[in-house]
């Protein structure tokens, strides 16, 4: 089984430079961006079999990871627009 990236690069390729910025310049956005790969990185080991929690565990971390990514997003979009 293939296991998708979610990487937020790989995820949101056309805010590669707004990205960098903003790790660099907003505290805020970093904390979110870490904390993003993070769950993200425990969620391909869920998936990957290496961690096996419950299914309500692994579903949890995936709605986490979604509105972190929403977060992110719309942070990206106003720094683009700025």
């Amino acid at each position: 089984m293939t296991i998708e990236k979610h990487d937020l690069v790989h995820e949101l390729p056309e805010f590669r430079n707004d990205i960098h910025e903003l790790k660099m310049k907003d505290a805020h956005f970093a904390r979110l961006f870490d904390e993003y790969h993070e769950i993200d990185r425990e969620v391909h080991r869920i998936e990957q079999g290496v961690e096996i929690p419950s299914d309500d565990y692994l579903e949890e971390r995936k709605k986490t990871r979604l509105n972190l990514k929403d977060q992110l997003f719309n942070m990206l979009k106003a720094h683009a627009a700025a």
